[in-house]
């Protein structure tokens, strides 16, 4: 990375939050989470020079397009303010994310604001999965499957079980491990539900099939949120800081990131790991490019904050960061090293399974994460001793991945 680019914090919402039910639309919405932002951060509104949006089907759920006009909304200082929206499904907010820091290492501007929202649920659940489904290859493939979703990632799931093998107490380990982090997130929408130990077998009645070997408790949740980040300068960072009685190293800076697509359709991409180790070589080398960029490996990374829309998306993610070799993720599973106390802990938040998932939000809501880690903000959550957290957003039947490496200040 040519300039650096620090996150001075932010805000999430509370993901457990239903919109609609508190007669709020989706502009409110953002317009209160860029307020608690900035009074979270101390930032002045009239020191941000640029404003980018991560959403992913804002056109569907709200019939509202042109987000980044919002902003202007928002406060009279930014009714000229540059801004921009970035859509590529779930890793929406991480695209914003990528946007913003290119224009900051650019040197166009010295401070951003990146907002990631989505609301989902003032609809049905059927409509819901409906309009979540514009994200594969429309009129082509997955004709006629009401939830698609649940479909594919149990497709991922089969494609694991044909090439290495795959139980279903392995999965069941996974969810399980999210919902008892999420418990510990006061922004989690799962994180005051009751569960039986029947709640992750294969009982039916306590854990109903979705579609395949994808079970109820396998799922990323349906969410209303919000999730807001400022991304500086070196130069900004350092101002902020000392108004602040604070350090550079004091700060959380991304050190690295990576980012590569692959085709719209699933099969394609199936077809294009046939040769790999990996069954989506493109998502680990996302993965390791993020650490190049940053001059590291998986052994300094402490926390990860992965893509868990379902419990097959984080098997697969296990394996990609190098967690184990390919098709071994069960092993990480029952050494219990990604449990929050484990040697390599993954979404001590609660992930995509236990604090929901606001498809355009979840990208800036994992930076966000990653920088209450290393600043020693992430409250009961928080896992000692954190450096470096690296972060894997995933869009679409694993099209768009994105990953990010945050440490801290000049100390990274």
């Amino acid at each position: 990375m040519t300039r650096p680019v620090y996150i001075l914090g932010g805000w999430q919402s509370d993901f457990s939050e239903n919109w609609m039910r508190q007669d709020k639309d989706i502009m409110a919405a953002f317009k209160d989470a860029v307020d608690h932002a900035l009074d979270a951060t101390g930032i002045d509104p009239a020191d941000v020079e640029t404003g980018h949006v991560g959403n992913f089907v804002g056109e569907l759920f709200n019939h509202q397009g042109l987000m980044g006009g919002f902003f202007g909304m928002c406060r009279e200082e930014w009714a000229d303010l540059p801004t921009g929206r970035h859509e590529a499904a779930c890793a929406s907010g991480s695209i914003a994310l990528l946007a913003a820091s290119a224009e900051i290492e650019a040197g166009r501007y010295d401070l951003a604001c990146v907002v990631g929202l989505e609301q989902m649920r003032n609809v049905p659940g059927i409509e819901a999965a409906g309009h979540l489904g514009a994200a594969i290859w429309s009129g082509h493939e997955f004709e006629g499957v009401a939830m698609p979703w649940p479909h594919i990632f149990a497709k991922l799931g089969d494609e694991y079980d044909r090439r290495y093998g795959l139980k279903h107490e392995h999965l069941a380990g996974i969810a399980k491990t999210n919902f008892e982090n999420a418990r510990r997130n006061p922004n989690a929408q799962t994180r005051k539900w009751e569960f039986t130990e029947a709640s992750f077998t294969t009982d039916d009645e306590a854990n109903p099939v979705i579609d395949g070997r994808i079970r109820k408790q396998d799922c990323g949740q349906i969410t209303d949120g919000v999730a807001v980040a400022f991304l500086a300068s070196e130069d900004k960072a350092r101002a902020y800081a000392k108004q602040r009685g604070l350090k550079l190293e004091d700060l959380a800076k991304i050190e690295g990131w990576g980012h590569h697509s692959a085709p719209i359709a699933y099969q394609a991409k199936i077809d294009a790991g046939g040769n790999s180790p990996y069954i989506f070589p493109h998502i680990r080398q996302t993965v390791v490019d993020a650490q190049s960029r940053a001059g590291t490996t998986l052994d300094a990374v402490d926390v990860i904050e992965t893509h868990d829309c379902f419990t097959t998306t984080e098997y697969m993610a296990i394996d990609h960061f190098g967690l184990t070799a390919p098709g071994e993720s069960w092993k990480a599973v029952e050494d219990g090293v990604i449990a929050i106390d484990g040697e390599k802990p993954i979404n001590p938040s609660g992930g995509l399974i236990g604090t929901g998932h606001p498809v355009g939000a979840t990208g800036v809501r994992m930076a966000l994460d990653g920088f209450k880690q290393v600043t020693r903000q992430a409250g009961g959550y928080q896992v000692d001793g954190v450096e470096r957290v690296q972060t894997l957003n995933i869009g679409g039947s694993a099209t768009t991945a994105v990953s990010f490496v945050i440490g801290r200040g000049e100390a990274a």
